[in-house]
């Protein structure tokens, strides 16, 4: 599989995956519409976000530079 290198493409795969995150949420929190269920979802996805940001970020400046 070759690599996506269009930019038009690219930001299009980037709102799909907004969207996807933001109707799985809406559907669960739908589902159980309490405040724990919510705090869980925003505790869940701030942790994903900061993960994502140690595993490119912090790796590639702090750790392995040729990573």
């Amino acid at each position: 599989m070759k690599n996506l290198t269009s930019a038009r493409w690219i930001k299009a795969k980037g709102i799909l995956f907004l969207l996807l995150g933001l109707l799985s949420v809406t559907l669960l929190f739908f589902a159980h519409p309490t405040l724990k269920t919510g705090l869980l979802m925003v505790i869940a996805v701030w942790s994903f976000c900061r993960f994502y940001y140690f595993a490119f970020h912090v790796i590639e400046h702090y750790i392995d530079p040729t990573y």
